[in-house]
């Protein structure tokens, strides 16, 4: 069974860090592209970054790049996304993600919060 469970969320000030984090059980990161996306109230789900463990490519949506960045601890079968210099549209709920067509499974989500 494919589980994803997201932590490191939390309330900062605008400009701040946070680590987000993601366990993941139940499949081989080889066969699957993993990501992250976020969901801000009132707006639908986006996609922020994802990563191929098999390919060694990472892709950064243009908001994301530069400040966001993805990496995985395949060892440990952790998904991570450090954010850095966060901004008040940053706030969302993140979910991590994993897919392979047609199957994908996802988290139940971190809030994220950046006050101004």
């Amino acid at each position: 069974e494919v589980q994803l469970v997201e932590s490191g969320g939390g309330l900062v000030q605008a400009g701040g860090s946070l680590r987000l984090s993601c366990e993941a059980s139940g499949f081989n990161f080889e066969d699957y592209t993993l990501g992250w996306f976020r969901q801000a109230p009132g707006k639908e789900r986006e996609g922020v970054s994802s990563i191929n463990v098999a390919h060694s490519t990472t892709f950064y949506e243009d908001f994301a790049r530069g400040r966001l960045t993805i990496t995985v601890d395949n060892a440990a079968h952790m998904i991570f996304l450090q954010m850095n210099n966060l901004k008040p549209e940053d706030t969302a709920v993140y979910y991590c993600a994993a897919e392979r067509n047609p199957d994908d499974y996802w988290g139940q989500g971190t809030q994220v919060t950046v006050s101004s």
